[in-house]
């Protein structure tokens, strides 16, 4: 008997618990609507995590001119700019990765939603995914719609994700006040949801748009 060595089958309980979720509110509402407020949900709980990240990315900007000042002029004494890196950060009460721990708790949760809507290996999840939204399963991706009618329902979710892309280009470019290779990788969603079944297009569409409104904001 083989047995799946994945590190990614210890979120399959979780996994599991998203899924009987999303599957109690089909008996409220379309499955596909369940999948927005389902998404909605998480990330309103998950809230509290983005505005500590915030926080900790205005106090690295506003440190952020003091430490190349110190980086600077202790460049050619790395264990004097490492003590004084470490009294400045302690002197402001903050760390740091002030920012960068509410970020990384958040990877389980987005983790346990991308398998959800990607994952179709047990007969629980076939059937979540074999709902449909206007006639299109939800377990479809873009290579194998059947018609023009199935097309223009994937087409119409790619076309909201460049949109929030292209809105997300616009407000990194206006932030850094400079061109920048890695603003073109707003787009990135999109592309990666080509690939994908339609269920992860509509999650990937919830959730850029309230991370794109969430942004604004905080900020």
């Amino acid at each position: 008997m083989s047995v799946s060595l994945s590190p990614f089958t210890v979120l399959d309980p979780a996994v599991g618990l998203a899924r009987d979720a999303v599957a109690q509110l089909s008996h409220l509402m379309p499955v596909a609507l369940g999948i927005v407020v389902f998404t909605l949900a998480v990330r309103l709980l998950l809230h509290p995590l983005a505005r500590a990240a915030a926080r900790g990315e205005k106090t690295r900007n506003h440190l952020a001119p003091r430490v190349t000042a110190l980086r600077e002029r202790h460049r050619k004494d790395p264990d004097r700019m490492q003590r004084e890196l470490t009294t400045l950060y302690r002197e402001e009460g903050v760390s740091p990765l002030s920012g960068c721990l509410p970020l990384l708790l958040q990877v389980p949760f987005t983790s346990v939603m991308y398998r959800l809507f990607t994952s179709t290996s047990d007969p629980a999840s076939q059937a979540l995914l074999g709902h449909t939204l206007l006639g299109v399963p939800l377990s479809a991706h873009l290579t194998a719609l059947a018609g023009a009618a199935h097309l223009a329902v994937f087409c119409a979710v790619l076309a909201g994700l460049l949109a929030l892309g292209y809105l997300t280009y616009r407000r990194t470019r206006r932030i850094s006040l400079k061109s920048s290779p890695l603003a073109y990788l707003s787009f990135g969603t999109a592309v990666f949801a080509a690939f994908l079944p339609l269920a992860a297009g509509l999650y990937l569409l919830t959730t850029t748009a309230w991370t794109l409104g969430e942004k604004a904001l905080l900020t």
